[in-house]
Order: C-alpha cells, then structure tokens, then sequence
C-alpha cells in the first residue's frame, strides 16, 4: 500500500477519534432531555437518510450480495449502538465508560483471526491480559461485577469489534455511502421501534437539546462514520484499530474538562493499564505482515 494512502488513512482516523470523542459530549447533553433509545433510532435514522442521499446512483447499481453483506454489518453495528447508548446513559464515568468500549480495538485483531485468520501476533494475546488486569482495577469500587453500564459498554465493544472487521472486509466491495447509510439507517430504524414501545417523548424540546440533536446527528454520526469507513477502505485493520485507540483519550481529557467527570486513582489505574493495552496491541502490526 501507497505511503501517501498511509497518510491520508492515518488523517481521516485520526479526524474520526476526535469527531468519536465529541459525539460522547453531544450525546450525553441530549439524553438530557431524550431518552436513549429514541434517540438513538432518531439520531441514526436522520443520519442513514441523509448519507444515503450522497450515494443515490451508487444504490441503483447495488447487488443482492452486496446489500446483504451491508444489512448483516447493520445488524452487529444496531446491537453494539444499543447496548453502548443504554450504557451511556446510566454511566457515571464517561472517562472510564470510553476506555471499556475502547476494548473493541483490542478485541477486533482477535475477531479478525477468529473470522477470516488474519495474522495475529503474541502480543496481542498478551495486550488482552493486561487489559483484563485493568478492567478489574476500573470495577473494584464496584466490588467483583461491572455495573450494568459497564457491563453494557463491554458488550458492545464485542460488537464494535466484529463490525470493524466486516467494514473491512466489505468497504472495497462496497460504494462507502451505501455501506455507511444502510447500516445507520437499520440501527436508527431498530432503535426507533424498541424505544417507542419502552419510552416516551420528551414533554419538551427546547433549541439547545435540538443543537445537541443535530450534531449528533450530522457530525458524530453521519460524518464520523462514513470517514471511519472510508479510512477502513485504505488501511489494514491492525493499523486502523491502533489510531482508533485515541478516542479514550480525547474522551476522557474532554469529560474531565466540560464534565468535571472524576475518576478515583484505582480507576485512574485501571485506564492506564488499558491504554497500555490498547497502545502494545497495536504496535506489531508495523512488523508483521499486511493484511485487511
């Protein structure tokens, strides 16, 4: 692969963790008012209309292989988007709630061996036992078991990770619209139907929650996931998932400014070890053989 594809791949992940990180903020400001399935199938749904409309010619050219492949990526993607919303909205750590779902990355190599035997190094079976030590030291406070919200987190970066591989896999088979707006659009669809039969509309809907609304919408969702898709297209999934391990960062360094959002020095711990986790998980890729 092209060092200027490198680059430019590098760029766009990068762009995607910070634009990742905000969406945490977005999201958590208008489940102040929203309740989090409803605004999720809202979020995404507006989100998977609108790219779509970008890729209207590609979607008259599309096979039945193709949007089965699409739904299928879909389906993981509204499983994993559900139980990260649920869990966001009962979190008490946003900091610590980013570093859990972070282990997706960690994850996703592994899934990448287990589902089409993507070369995988020692060091990251080893990454995933220190990144273990650290999910402890993050629950002690907790006694022996996650919260629900932790729990929910760590399920969905079981989901994240298979998602990963599937994008790519799928996105240089697949147009990027097409890809991006059939899997928003079926999780906002999901989410919408799930969250009208458990929730109920918010009794008021003033203009600062419709400005979290629409940046959820239109930049943490439509943006950050067609960049994070396209970017999936030119680099092998060892390499993206490495600069996706900046998105606990900035999260965390955010929550901590606008949240005054506090972790304890055991929980402080338990981050660092999973960042050293996430960070040591991805380093072999530069010496092991290419692969996507």
């Amino acid at each position: 692969m092209k060092h200027a594809t490198h680059v430019k791949a590098d760029l766009l992940m990068i762009i995607v963790t910070l634009i990742a990180a905000a969406g945490w903020i977005f999201s958590l400001k208008t489940m102040e008012v929203m309740p989090p399935l409803l605004f999720l199938g809202v979020r995404f749904l507006i989100a998977g209309l609108f790219v779509g409309l970008f890729g209207l010619a590609d979607f008259r050219q599309l096979n039945a292989r193709q949007i089965k492949k699409s739904l299928l990526t879909g389906a993981v993607m509204t499983v994993a988007m559900m139980c990260w919303m649920v869990g966001l909205h009962h979190a008490t750590h946003v900091g610590v709630g980013a570093f859990i779902s972070s282990l997706g990355m960690i994850l996703a190599p592994i899934m990448g061996l287990l589902m089409f035997r993507i070369h995988l190094p020692l060091q990251n079976w080893l990454a995933t036992g220190v990144a273990t030590i650290g999910l402890a030291c993050l629950s002690l406070e907790h006694g022996l078991q996650l919260t629900m919200a932790d729990s929910l987190f760590l399920a969905s970066a079981f989901g994240f990770a298979i998602q990963f591989n599937l994008n790519s896999r799928f996105s240089t088979g697949i147009p990027i619209a097409c890809l991006t707006a059939i899997q928003l659009s079926l999780t906002g669809a999901v989410s919408l139907l799930v969250g009208l039969t458990q929730e109920s509309w918010p009794p008021q809907f003033g203009t600062t929650t419709l400005g979290w609304l629409l940046a959820s919408i239109f930049i943490a969702t439509s943006l950050r996931f067609f960049l994070q898709i396209k970017a999936q297209s030119l680099t092998p999934v060892k390499h993206a998932a490495l600069i996706m391990t900046l998105e606990p960062v900035w999260t965390s360094l955010l929550a901590a400014w606008w949240l005054n959002d506090a972790m304890s020095r055991i929980q402080l711990a338990g981050c660092i070890l999973i960042f050293i986790a996430l960070v040591s998980g991805r380093i072999s890729f530069r010496r092991g053989p290419k692969s996507s």
